[in-house]
């Protein structure tokens, strides 16, 4: 009876510091998933400026002469 109790006692022991390190491996990968986010919406936003200054470009160039 006392070895199961100290058997269970280790067991409990190994998942808690198990599940620590999947909760630390979790919050690292959402950290990276934040931050993975934020540089998406900054490019988009520079893709979409850039995008928007070649139209206006594009629009302020006269027609070819064969026109």
């Amino acid at each position: 009876m006392n070895d199961d109790i100290v058997d269970l006692q280790t067991r409990l022991a190994f998942q808690d510091g198990l599940l620590e390190q999947l909760n630390e491996v979790v919050t690292s990968q959402q950290q990276q998933i934040d931050r993975l986010e934020s540089q998406i919406a900054a490019l988009k936003s520079q893709l979409e400026s850039m995008h928007q200054t070649q139209l206006m470009q594009q629009s302020d160039e006269p027609p070819p002469p064969h026109y």
